[in-house]
């Protein structure tokens, strides 16, 4: 019989924490608590949590250095949830190592969504090297992407960029994080040229490219792709 998995929250927020603990619990998960960054961190080295859920708003140690902190060493998921919701915020935490971002309020719904994504996408530390996304195929190994068993016809920055995305499926990366590792440091801060790859990347793999299903906009902040 498995463990449940240890999910780690840190938020300041008593109602928060035990929300939390009602809703993880509920769905076969392990809760472990810290209402201060500090805690977080010596929690976050004891327990070993499968994931962990940070709160930006924490009274002592600023919620951007308890993340930077624990991402010296923690390598699984990280999703954050705080009050906080401009877009600085979002692309500040996500550019820091956060997977994911959710703003207080929140449904739990989509948190447990997004708990289940992040948790399996952990768990293949080995990219499968041929991904399949409804009648969309990549094949990573070979560099052929193909939709309804046809081969798409995609540059080489097309399939780089194609192939990051749908890696990553489920996770929102920044506009930033993508232009450095497809296009280089070079490129930091020229979303136009992204914008573009992204409309042509859409006429070739989205059965409607005017409302993608796959490559989906976080407006403001990057993109997603939908798993």
């Amino acid at each position: 019989m498995n463990l449940p998995e240890t999910i780690l929250v840190i938020d300041d927020e008593v109602q928060i924490r035990r929300l939390l603990e009602i809703t993880l619990s509920s769905n076969g998960f392990k809760i472990s608590e810290a209402g201060t960054g500090r805690e977080g961190l010596v929690s976050a080295a004891t327990h070993h949590p499968a994931l962990i859920i940070l709160d930006l708003g924490l009274p002592d140690i600023d919620g951007i250095e308890t993340l930077k902190k624990i991402r010296e060493w923690y390598q699984k998921p990280i999703i954050i949830l705080s009050v906080k919701n401009s877009e600085d915020d979002i692309i500040n935490a996500l550019d820091n190592g956060a997977n994911d971002y959710l703003t207080k309020p929140f449904k739990t719904g989509e948190l447990l969504a997004r708990i289940r994504v992040a948790l399996r996408q952990n768990q293949g530390s080995e990219v499968d090297p041929i991904l399949t996304f409804g009648t969309l195929t990549i094949d990573l190994a070979n560099h052929i992407a193909r939709k309804n068993e046809e081969i798409l016809k995609l540059t080489s920055t097309e399939f780089s960029l194609l192939a990051l995305l749908a890696k990553n499926s489920g996770r929102v990366l920044t506009h930033q994080s993508i232009l450095k590792e497809i296009w280089g440091f070079g490129y930091i801060g020229q979303t136009q040229i992204l914008r573009v790859f992204v409309a042509q990347l859409r006429k070739k793999i989205e059965d409607d490219p005017a409302k993608p299903k796959l490559l989906i906009t976080e407006s403001g902040i990057g993109y997603r792709f939908h798993e």
